[in-house]
């Protein structure tokens, strides 16, 4: 944080905030302000006396007072705007309340509730720490860059979002900022990352949401999105100018459309240090479940038949990674890519079907796997015509499709598969494949479940099942910690399997019913184990700019805790 005023070495664990700042501008600053926890002598020697209430309380009993205020918000996204309040008025109050209701308040800051604050972007618009980056003024990038006060050994992490593909709602303009922020804070919240070491982006390249574009309160730039070459050139300027400016920052890209998202990771991913969460964040966390679940099964992932329903973004991701396990495990690229298949919209995806995206083609069967099939479409074949020829033994679901995993189905499925896996991803719950509590029911328990939307504990028969929640928080703020740590020159595959293994192996096997994946509530623990696995992978492959001598020691002296710092008053500044 250079800032004149403010000085805070973001580099180490408890680093000391200098303030030569004095009064009512201290009380204005997120990580400054303290309220009234400043004490009387800092209230005397920062020009506080008078401006705050008498009396000095603790962190605690400030957490007790805001804890009871977001709890009295009527609605989420009420109890998102007053923690969105609460952070841009004081950051370590906000972080302290967020760390220890973590299970509780991040479906709020997060999914699901983040999709109806990105909606609601301009019309509750109360100001917005980040940047914003218009492709009609290109010759502004840097500068905006540079205006967000932060060095080039300053910044860890950029998250960045065109917001074309916003979390199942689509084409959200300059709303999708929303979700720059939000990912930023579970990166703190769960992994640590110091909250000033980190920037929102938003590319705003206009918006193909007519509602948007007719909408006086629209806040982003009123044309068609750009695409093609002008789009492009935006990208790479992007790039270009992070990498310029903040050399060891981990870009990771957020909510991009289908038709950008797998070009541009493509694009850059062998040049730098970056990431796209849904792609290889949904890939490995439900790779985690999987190598879980498979665990279970007692066969082994080579062997197993698996069906992406939604082969869009994520779901390709996700088919990705599990084929990238299984040639690890020994089986041959080409026999692997035998072992799915995948669904579109128009149902099963052929090498001859129309409308096939370049990172669909992998997967697209011939002709000659579906001859003899009985189906009432040979263009159009439905799921549960696959299901009755191919015997899967798992089933993924990211299409956003409500109830298409049917219980004729499941039944099929679980027929000829003792213990069948089968993952719902789709969210929030309205969008979810299959209810969990029908999939138990449909298989006699038997099923090994995990899910995109939070579903807890079910019942059936003696055993309660906890049902994993395949969120990306248990991949991503790991992720970028371990890159952070040793300032990582590029995300290897060998690192995103790394990652999923090390969230697998926090699996509880021995307990029936126990869910494939940790809580939510353990995720700084999990955020830690992530971080310290793609570290020592990073460090393996000669990818870390600043290698580790302590792993453990390095990965905790990186994880900020929010407390307010020590304080060293410094004489005012001379105007």
């Amino acid at each position: 944080m250079k800032q004149a005023d403010f000085r805070l070495d973001t580099t180490v664990r408890d680093g000391v905030l200098e303030i030569s700042a004095r009064g009512r501008l201290i009380l204005v600053h997120p990580m400054a302000n303290r309220g009234t926890a400043f004490t009387i002598e800092e209230r005397a020697g920062l020009g506080l006396s008078g401006l705050l209430p008498s009396r000095v309380t603790t962190i605690e009993e400030q957490l007790r007072r805001t804890y009871a205020q977001y709890s009295r918000s009527p609605s989420p996204l009420s109890k998102f705007i007053y923690l969105a309040q609460l952070r841009d008025r004081n950051e370590v109050l906000f972080y302290r309340l967020l760390s220890e209701h973590l299970e509780e308040m991040l479906p709020i800051i997060y999914t699901p509730t983040i999709g109806e604050a990105i909606e609601r972007f301009s019309h509750e618009y109360t100001g917005a720490r980040g940047v914003f980056l218009s492709i009609d003024h290109p010759e502004a990038v840097e500068q905006s860059l540079r205006d967000f006060e932060l060095d080039a050994e300053d910044v860890d992490l950029v998250v960045v979002t065109d917001s074309e593909g916003i979390l199942g709602i689509g084409d959200q303009g300059v709303g999708g900022f929303q979700i720059a922020v939000g990912k930023l804070g579970v990166y703190t919240a769960a992994a640590g990352i110091h909250p000033r070491r980190a920037i929102p982006v938003v590319l705003d390249v206009g918006t193909d949401n007519l509602g948007l574009l007719n909408s006086d309160m629209y806040l982003g730039e009123r044309h068609a999105r750009v695409r093609g070459e002008r789009y492009d050139e935006f990208i790479d300027l992007f790039v270009n100018t992070v990498t310029k400016l903040f050399p060891n920052a981990l870009l990771h890209w957020e909510d991009f459309g289908a038709a950008n998202a797998h070009r541009i990771l493509n694009r850059y991913s062998d040049q730098i240090a970056t990431f796209n969460d849904d792609i290889q964040g949904t890939a490995a966390v439900v790779l985690a479940a999987v190598l879980a679940a498979v665990r279970l099964t007692g066969t082994q992932l080579p062997q197993h038949r698996v069906m992406i329903y939604g082969a869009g973004t994520a779901g390709v991701g996700v088919a990705d990674l599990i084929r990238a396990a299984m040639d690890r495990m020994g089986l041959p690229e080409d026999e692997a890519y035998r072992q799915f298949w995948a669904f579109n919209s128009k149902g099963l995806i052929l090498a001859d079907s129309p409308g096939v995206r370049d990172f669909q083609v992998p997967y697209a069967r011939a002709r000659a796997d579906v001859a003899g099939w009985e189906v009432a479409d040979p263009d159009r074949i439905s799921l549960i015509e696959a299901v009755r020829q191919v015997r899967p033994t798992i089933l993924i679901g990211t299409s956003a499709q409500h109830g298409a995993f049917t219980e004729e189905v499941v039944r099929e499925m679980a027929a000829h598969c003792e213990r069948p896996i089968i993952m719902p991803l789709s969210n929030p719950t309205s969008r979810s494949e299959a209810l969990p509590s029908d999939v138990l029911e449909w298989t006699d328990g038997q099923a090994l479940i995990a899910t995109g939307s939070p579903f807890g504990t079910i019942k059936h028969g003696e055993i309660y099942h906890t049902i994993a929640q395949a969120n990306n928080a248990l991949i991503f703020p790991g992720l970028g910690l371990g890159v952070s740590v040793v300032q990582a020159k590029r995300v290897s595959a060998e690192m995103i399997y790394a990652a999923a293994d090390a969230l697998a192996g926090l699996m509880n096997e021995y307990r029936p019913g126990a869910s494939l994946l940790p809580s939510m509530a353990d995720l700084r623990l999990v955020a830690a184990t992530v971080a310290k696995a793609v570290a020592e992978t990073a460090q393996a492959q000669g990818l870390a700019r600043r290698p580790m001598t302590n792993p453990i020691n390095d990965i905790y002296q990186h994880m900020w805790k929010p407390r307010y710092p020590k304080l060293e008053i410094l004489p005012p500044r001379q105007p």
